[in-house]
């Protein structure tokens, strides 16, 4: 298949030191030598791959320098999207890099889609659908860590394994063929009821093994939805100006400052947290607070993780007891602040309402307990360290789904094989499982699918 050339600004938008219009196409380097003057006089038809060179945009219809810039060739296949590719890398101004590209699509490109380098990139055989979606990961990666997860995908350490568990069920779908076709020979039918079993198994306990790490690759990938929760003034604001290190939050002894929801990303120990410090959640006359308790109350539904402050220097409220019983079942830490002033605080009781539960105690005025607190939402969720280097993380929710929709048809396979079912009947649970997980390397996916994936990328990506 021969595509059409495609050209897009490839950097972000707004002032910056460099800015970048990417083309890639059959007549990606014709396009940029008829827009490109060299104080060498040499053409860039007839460059070497994979050089940079000097020079000027010219508008020839003008006979006007538009742009002074380094011009990088690159010949396909050897490329990203096995296509010649150009990248036109100029200032980093709104209107020179546009300029540059409106004069690039005179020449015969046309605006590239989002995500439709990448799609060629996939399309060409350059990279499987599970390493473009890796892509997205690495741009959105908020931690070293989930940036190495997202490298191992892109390097293909899913797509590996995927295509290993396929040729496993490929070969026992070979087997039961022969018995379809031979069946006179009773020691065949014995033999691949046995290696079906066996495959089975094999394939159902690796898939087992991939979504054991997709809760921890999720949190990698979307970050830990995590909800400050407490009474009005216990130091939910300072809390988390404490995790960003600056003053996000506004933090004042009056009761209600924090009247609205307000978000954060943060780094704890290679955990990427959405951390939301929340509106105090109490009864309120105040109608703008009242919207934020709202608010509040809507975001504590859909968190994973909830810190919980209490003040050391005030005794339980009913309003404690009531949020207690509102996140009964939820992962929580308790955080009882204050420690820096006279005690109040019923302990036992908070160590009954916590049941169970860390607690952390800590004074956010003398960034006391915030080590403690960090550690104990790492060890929630991975022990205390996260291992990136030998594991495959499943962190993207499509292939949770599909692996999951293979082991469950994995599973009928078995219950057939020992209910007695006949052979070829087991055999289309099987083909199935095949299929399901050929969805997440793009082997059997429908078009439709492959459109709406890299329609959420970036343009010029």
């Amino acid at each position: 298949m021969e595509f059409d050339t495609i050209a897009a600004i490839s950097t972000p938008l707004g002032e910056g030191a460099i800015g970048i219009v990417r083309i890639t196409g059959p007549d990606a380097i014709k396009i940029a030598d008829d827009i490109f003057q060299s104080p060498s006089g040499k053409t860039l038809m007839e460059v070497n791959s994979h050089t940079i060179h000097y020079g000027f945009i010219i508008d020839k219809r003008e006979n006007k320098k538009i742009e002074e810039v380094m011009v990088s060739i690159m010949k396909g296949p050897k490329t990203f999207t096995r296509e010649d590719v150009v990248e036109i890398n100029c200032h980093g101004g709104l209107l020179s890099v546009n300029r540059v590209l409106q004069l690039v699509l005179t020449k015969g490109a046309r605006i590239a889609e989002p995500g439709e380098f990448t799609k060629r990139a996939f399309v060409n055989g350059r990279i499987d659908l599970s390493q473009a979606e890796a892509v997205m990961d690495l741009i959105r990666a908020k931690t070293d860590r989930a940036m190495n997860v997202a490298l191992g995908q892109m390097e293909g350490r899913l797509s590996k394994k995927i295509r290993k568990l396929r040729q496993e069920i490929l070969e026992v779908l070979a087997q039961v063929e022969v018995n379809i076709d031979y069946p006179e020979y009773d020691d065949v039918e014995e033999m691949t009821h046995t290696l079906l079993q066996e495959k089975a198994k094999y394939v159902k306990n690796e898939i087992e093994k991939l979504l054991e790490t997709s809760k921890q690759g999720k949190i990698l990938r979307e970050g830990l939805a995590t909800v400050i929760i407490g009474r009005p003034n216990v130091g939910k604001s300072s809390l988390l100006n404490s995790f960003v290190h600056e003053n996000k939050a506004i933090v004042t002894d009056i009761p209600g400052t924090t009247r609205d929801v307000i978000e954060e990303y943060v780094n704890v120990r290679g955990v990427p947290l959405r951390l939301v410090d929340t509106a105090g959640i109490r009864e309120t006359e105040d109608i703008v607070e009242r919207i934020g308790v709202e608010r509040s109350r809507k975001v504590l539904k859909e968190a994973d993780l909830i810190l919980f402050v209490v003040n050391y220097n005030e005794e339980i409220t009913e309003e404690d007891r009531k949020l207690f019983e509102t996140i009964k079942g939820m992962d929580a830490i308790i955080i009882i602040n204050k420690l820096d002033l006279p005690q109040k605080l019923d302990i036992e009781e908070i160590k009954k309402l916590a049941e169970g539960r860390t607690i952390i105690y800590a004074s956010m005025k003398d960034d006391k307990g915030m080590d403690e607190l960090e550690q104990a939402i790492s060890s929630m969720y991975f022990k205390g360290e996260i291992e990136t280097s030998d594991l495959t993380y499943v962190s993207n929710a499509r292939h949770i789904a599909l692996l999951n929709n293979a082991m469950q048809m994995i599973d009928e396979a078995l219950f057939g094989v020992e209910s007695g079912v006949p052979i070829d009947i087991v055999q289309i649970d099987m083909t199935k499982s095949w299929e399901t997980l050929g969805e997440i390397t793009g082997d059997s996916v429908h078009d439709e699918l492959i459109n709406q994936l890299f329609s959420q990328f970036c343009l010029g990506k």
